[in-house]
């Protein structure tokens, strides 16, 4: 294909990523501006604990929604690029079931188990207290969050990212609005400190669910409408969704376990330095955010030529993804090194303080570890496109349960590092998932593999 061509499919699957690269900014800005204000309180320091604790239950959490995510978009992109348009209707219907019944259970779940994790990644007990306060509301709207997530992959699939873009825009401003009224007590409301963060983050994402359902039942998006409702279940095709996403949330649940790991280590080191890694795991999500979009937009597109039968244009649209994430996530990784003080200084952490320098510290190899990042990221978005979810599995088990997570360890405690050997392994890490994403790429199977529609 000449070179203009490629240039064409760039261009095209950045207009796609670009509205998701937004979303993403604004769902990660909802923590970050909790955080942010958090840090404003009185009791800061216990608090910012507890949010690094609560917000690595809240992602080991999402791990049964994000593969029937991953399933839905893979199928939904198929079909879309099969032109079998009466399916994709039926996938969003189906799938939109599914997700109400995984937020139920996640709710029940995740509040009746929530202190028991706590405690057993060594939160103290005024910790566990004030991390309690944030995961009740959070777990109990969990719904909500999964309707947002849902809608946006069925859109993303199809193409359309502008629409679940602009319905965020709307929902993070009235998070904003609601966080500086319920954390601080401001416009007559009481001060609710922590618990006020999640109410106003459950409520923003109620607008999104409520707002994308008026929405599309007015037919903005042709052949789709959410369906209200409830419709029986289509048990084959539940299957289906969990065969392909399965192995995708085996995969988050490895990343989330990992992390948890990694926050334990952190705890029995040093609880500051949980506190410093939850900071940086804000300024980590919204670094990842760029090559996220990217790769979430590869899926789509993939799936959609897969599905119409050109192997040859997903393999440019995965070129193409590649070298848009490796150049986006290198310049990322040198501003979060360059303006790493100042970033932190935005959290309100004194500065000349163990916790900045904790922070710093985290955020400087953070930085470095950005260009294999770019890799990864772009390599799985292909990979889950196509279907081909057992090979990122395989990948992700090797380099984070066999490698990170002993490596973590035996630089933190054995070699004496402490927090900074136990983050040190995370750069490490990557660059193995990079050259393992790339090995997968250059074998070819994956443009063989895939969901059949």
């Amino acid at each position: 294909m000449p070179p203009e061509s490629q240039r064409t499919i760039a261009a095209r699957l950045f207009r796609l990523a670009a509205p998701i690269i937004g979303i993403n900014v604004l769902s990660v800005l909802t923590l970050a501006v909790d955080t942010a204000m958090c840090g404003r309180l009185e009791n800061s320091d216990t608090v910012l604990k507890a949010l690094g604790f609560a917000a690595q239950l809240v992602f080991l959490l999402m791990v049964a929604m994000m593969g029937l995510v991953v399933g839905t978009v893979a199928l939904v992109a198929r079909a879309y690029g099969a032109k079998q348009h009466d399916r994709v209707s039926h996938l969003l219907a189906q799938s939109t079931q599914l997700t109400v019944i995984v937020g139920v259970s996640i709710a029940i779940v995740g509040n009746i188990f929530a202190p028991s994790l706590l405690r057993l990644l060594g939160a103290s007990d005024d910790v566990v207290e004030q991390g309690l306060e944030y995961l009740r509301p959070m777990l109990t709207g969990a719904v909500f969050y999964y309707l947002t997530i849902h809608y946006g992959g069925v859109l993303r699939g199809v193409g359309n990212t502008r629409l679940p873009f602009l319905v965020a825009l709307l929902a993070n401003a009235v998070n904003v609005a609601l966080d500086y009224a319920f954390i601080l007590g401001n416009w007559g409301f009481p001060a609710m400190g922590v618990s006020g963060a999640a109410y106003a983050t459950v409520i923003s994402y109620a607008i999104n669910v409520a707002v994308m359902v008026i929405v599309l039942r007015r037919g903005v998006v042709p052949g789709l409408g959410a369906p209200l409702r409830p419709q029986a279940l289509d048990r084959p095709l539940a299957r289906e969704l969990y065969r392909i996403g399965a192995p995708a949330a085996l995969d988050m649940l490895i990343l989330n376990v990992a992390f948890l790991s990694i926050i334990g280590m952190l705890g029995r080191i040093d609880e500051l330095a949980v506190a410093a890694h939850g900071i940086g795991l804000r300024i980590q999500a919204l670094a990842f955010v760029p090559g996220l979009g990217i790769s979430q937009a590869t899926g789509a597109l993939v799936g959609q030529a897969l599905g119409a039968g050109d192997p040859h244009q997903a393999r440019q649209i995965a070129r193409a993804s590649m070298l848009l994430c490796t150049v986006i996530m290198t310049g990322l990784g040198a501003a979060i090194i360059g303006s790493a003080y100042p970033i932190v200084a935005v959290f309100d952490v004194a500065s000349n303080t163990r916790l900045e320098m904790l922070s710093v510290q985290w955020m400087f190899l953070l930085g470095y570890c950005m260009p294999p990042v770019g890799v990864h990221i772009a390599l799985v978005g292909v990979l889950q496109g196509a279907g081909a979810t057992n090979t990122t599995l395989a990948i992700n088990f090797f380099s984070t349960v066999l490698i990170q997570v002993p490596l973590s360890y035996v630089l933190g405690f054995t070699f004496d590092l402490g927090s900074f050997g136990v983050w040190l392994s995370f750069p490490l890490s990557f660059i193995i998932k990079a050259a393992l994403d790339y090995i997968a790429y250059r074998r070819g199977t994956w443009a063989r593999t895939g969901v059949t529609v």
